[in-house]
Formats: structure tokens, C-alpha cells, sequence
């Protein structure tokens, strides 16, 4: 009997007509997203660029934040080259800086009448230990505190969309099934600060578990407020992406990481539940779940927790507030 790589990413369909062999553009087939007015983090490389490709391709607007216009461009011309007819915009954003986050959000308020669809898909992982401009750990301060402050501040933009269109706002959190190596005690700035105990992988688990968390208390507040818009999380899979080049170190990782390539998700079935839940009809009026393979799948306890999902965005406020001094609050 062969070894079952089933754990990487199983290849049967699921309920939704979709699995792990489902690429990007497959999901989407037949979908007119051309009303659609879309934002991308991470679009410069990865499920991201892909995620943005396919969704230019099915008509949508895209907005590319990039951490350099010179980086947003070529990927811009990169995809305009393979789509002609894409509309595609580019804007500077640096998502571990609350200042270049807040400088983003108001451009773009200023810039755009609509936004229909938010992927919140950039992320770093497992990388050295690091604080971010604003004094906090880097994976946190980019996987999940530059997204939280993000969304909040496109969030009008977005109930106003729905409400003046009529279609469902969708808000989507790229996490990871590392998030089941957080066990949710760590929404503390003295604990993620800790250099000491920094560990890089868990670092990246807490990161992605308030990924979860936060697509659930959005979706919550959403429910109590009756608007028009909808937040879920995901796992994209095991991909072959130059994301884990902080724990491609040494020799033995990098032989059983080619060992390992050839079973893992290529990039257009890496994007594939991206783009299912930006544009799939299928998940209309569908909040607060969590999906892989483009189907719903449970996360941990620990990422149901509703009280945990208050207590994070408590926090996360309390980050993003701007009355922080976070700089040098660091244990060493």
C-alpha cells in the first residue's frame, strides 16, 4: 500500500462539485464578475497574482495593493499582457504599517465608488523575529492586524456598495490549517513581543488563527447589524509558492520539500477557494464558515470560540487605535 498524501490535500470533490484538484479559473467558469469591484492583498506573487488574474478575467476591477508601485506594475503588465481586456489598478500599500494601511484606505475612499469583494490574502511565514513599524511582532502585525485595520476602514465603503447594488458584499481571510497550532492564549502584546519564546511556525499559527477569528466576529457583527455582507476564512491547501522560504534553510528541509512538490496544490488550485468564495453563487448568504478545497470544513475548537472572537478584536482595536506607543514594548 502506497503512503496516503491525503493529509497535503485530498483530491475528491466535495458537496460543492469542487476539491482539491478544482483550479482557479474551473470554480469561476461561467461567473460575469464585470459589476465587480475587487481588492487583492498579496497580488504580486502566488495564489494571490492568480487569485487576481482569474478574477480580471471573469470582467472584475482589481485593485492591486503593493508594497512598491514598481512591484504593483509589472504584475500589472503582466497581467494585462495575458488579458487584454483586464482592469486593473495598482496602489501603495505596506500592510505591516498601520500608517501606510490608513494612507491606502483613505486613496482609495477618495478613488472609488464601490467595493463589492476584499480578499485578504497577503501574508508572510515563519520568518526570524521581528516587530513591525508599530511595535508588534511581524507575522501578526502583517498576517492579521494590517488586514483588521484594512477591513474596518473599507467597511463603509463596502455596506454602501451592497446597499446602492443590491449584490452581497464578500469578505474573505486567507488562514491556513497551522492555525491548529495556536491555542488562542497568545492575543497578548507582551507575549507576542516575547523574543525569548518567539517560536516561528506557532508565531504563524497565531497569525492565522486570528485569520478565522476575525472572519467570524465580522460575520456576527454583520448578522446583528442587517447588512449586506458576508466574512468566511479558508484554507488554500499545501501549494508549491515561495511562502515557506524562511523555513527552507537547510539542506535536508530543502530535499524533502522537492521530495514533497510534486503532491502539492499547483498555484491556480492553491487560488481556487479564493476565488470560489469571491464569486461563487453558491456561497451567497454563507458567513462566518471556514473552507478548504472550496468547501466548508471545521476549523478547531479554539477558532469557534465566539468569546475568543470578541476578546481578539478588542485587541486588535487596541493596536490599531492610534493611541498605542507600541514602539520598543518588547521582551527580550
Amino acid at each position: 500500500m502506497g503512503f496516503n498524501w491525503g493529509w497535503l490535500c485530498g483530491r475528491g470533490e466535495g458537496p460543492s462539485g469542487f476539491g482539491a484538484a478544482s483550479t482557479a479559473e474551473e470554480v469561476t467558469a461561467g461567473v460575469d464578475a464585470s459589476n465587480l469591484t475587487v481588492v487583492v492583498t498579496g497580488a504580486t506573487n502566488g495564489i494571490g497574482k492568480e487569485t487576481a488574474r482569474v478574477l480580471a478575467l471573469r470582467g472584475a476591477k482589481v485593485i492591486l495593493p503593493a508594497r512598491t508601485l514598481e512591484s504593483g506594475m509589472k504584475v500589472k503588465e503582466s497581467l494585462a499582457e495575458q488579458i487584454p481586456s483586464s482592469k486593473l489598478h495598482v496602489m501603495e500599500m505596506d500592510l505591516s504599517s498601520l500608517d501606510s494601511v490608513r494612507s491606502f484606505a483613505k486613496s482609495f475612499n477618495s478613488s472609488y465608488k464601490h467595493l463589492n469583494v476584499l480578499v485578504n490574502n497577503a501574508g508572510i511565514m515563519a520568518c526570524p523575529f521581528g516587530l513591525s513599524k508599530d511595535g508588534v511582532e511581524l507575522q501578526f502585525a502583517t498576517n492579521h492586524v494590517g488586514h483588521f485595520l484594512l477591513t474596518n476602514l473599507l467597511l463603509d465603503k463596502m455596506k454602501v456598495t451592497a446597499k446602492q447594488t443590491g449584490l452581497q458584499g464578500r469578505i474573505i481571510n486567507v488562514s491556513s490549517t497551522a492555525h491548529r497550532g495556536s491555542n488562542g492564549s497568545c492575543f497578548d502584546l507582551d507575549k507576542l513581543n516575547d523574543k525569548s519564546k518567539y517560536r516561528p511556525f506557532q508565531a504563524y499559527g497565531h497569525s492565522k488563527l486570528a485569520n478565522i477569528l476575525h472572519a467570524k466576529e465580522l460575520s456576527r457583527r454583520f448578522q446583528e447589524e442587517g447588512c449586506n455582507l458576508t466574512a468566511n476564512s479558508l484554507h488554500p491547501g499545501v501549494i508549491a509558492t515561495n511562502l515557506p522560504r524562511h523555513i527552507l534553510t537547510n539542506g535536508v528541509l530543502i530535499s524533502i520539500f522537492s521530495v514533497m512538490k510534486p503532491f502539492l496544490k499547483s498555484i491556480p488550485q492553491g487560488a481556487a477557494t479564493n476565488c470560489y468564495l469571491a464569486l461563487h453563487p453558491g456561497v451567497k448568504d454563507v458567513s462566518g464558515k471556514h473552507f478548504a478545497d472550496c468547501n466548508e470544513v471545521t476549523p478547531t475548537a479554539v477558532a469557534r470560540d465566539a468569546e475568543l472572537a470578541k476578546k481578539l478584536w478588542e485587541f486588535s482595536e487596541e493596536l490599531t487605535s492610534g493611541e498605542q506607543k507600541l514602539k520598543g514594548k518588547v521582551a527580550t
